[in-house]
This record gives C-alpha cells, structure tokens and sequence, in this order.
C-alpha cells in the first residue's frame, strides 16, 4: 500500500481525471493486487450501491454533501457517476461549501483511489483538515476490504459487486 498527500505529490495522470479546476485538497492511495474488477466493481465494492449509515453521517451531516438516495446505475453510495474511462471512474459530490471528487482507477495490477477537494467557502477550510486525518486512516483499510469483497464475489451466499472480472 502506497499513499501520498498534497496535489503536487498525486501522481499527474491521476491528478488530471479530477474536473476540479483548482485543488485544496488531494490524496491518492494504491494497493497492489493480482484480483480483478471494473473501475466501478471496485468503487462499489469499496463504498457500495447506497450510502451506509456512517457514510450518510459523514458525507451528508458533517460535510453537507448532496448525495442520491436509493440504487441507481448513476450512483455509487449516493455519489454521481460523472465519468468513466477504460480504467478510471469519477465520482462527484457537493455541498454548499466544498465540492469532491473521488477516483478510482486500475492499471498494472493496482487499485487507487483518489480524493480531491475544492474549498468553496470557510467551513470547507475548518472542517476537511482534522477529518482528512481520519479519511488517510480509514482508506487502507477501505482498499484492502473492497479487495476481500471483489475476492468473494461470485461465491455462494457472498453479495456480487457490479463489474467485477470472472
């Protein structure tokens, strides 16, 4: 697992996939694996079809973030699906004072997810520092478990992620 913090530090090609026009945030995370799934069987495996409870507190309650209810191909836990490549899915959301993109993306036997953040007023600029702290925490942990789910895809009784590779 390799991570870095800072725009200048996410490597370029990832930095790009963001449509955010200027960054105050951006981090970028990556897990070798030998396992196998779409950029979207991998955000799905990662965050899920709706918005979990902790998710919904977090990204709507604290980040005021406006997220989509319910099951949609559009969505992945709440967050627009604003656009896909071969190897690359772009997720969005917002809120009154910031705006976020996350990425995922896979290539050479690896899993990245990066978060890029746009600090739209003040609370933006209060709020995201010591929550970023706990986010850099979590996302290993998020990476390595949407692995086990896109490992235990298929097999009897275990949930199917959408887009994940026989």
């Amino acid at each position: 697992m390799t991570g870095v913090v800072g725009a200048h530090r996410v490597p370029g090609p990832v930095r790009d996939l963001s449509a955010l026009p200027t960054l105050d945030y951006a981090d970028h995370f990556t897990l070798g694996t030998d396992t196998t799934a779409t950029p979207e069987g991998w955000a799905r495996a990662m965050f899920g079809d709706v918005v979990t409870p902790g998710g919904w507190f977090i990204w709507r309650a604290v980040l005021g973030l406006r997220l989509g209810r319910g099951r949609s191909p559009d969505t992945v836990a709440g967050w627009r699906v604003a656009e896909r490549g071969t190897d690359w899915l772009r997720l969005e959301a917002e809120s009154w004072f910031l705006a976020c993109d996350l990425v995922v993306r896979t290539a050479h036997g690896q899993v990245s997810l990066g978060t890029f953040l746009r600090y739209r007023r003040f609370p933006g600029r209060a709020v995201w520092p010591p929550l970023s702290a706990v986010h850099r925490r979590l996302i290993p942990g998020v990476l390595h478990d949407a692995e086990a789910r896109v490992r235990a895809s298929g097999r009897p009784g275990e949930p199917t992620w959408g887009g994940v590779a026989p």
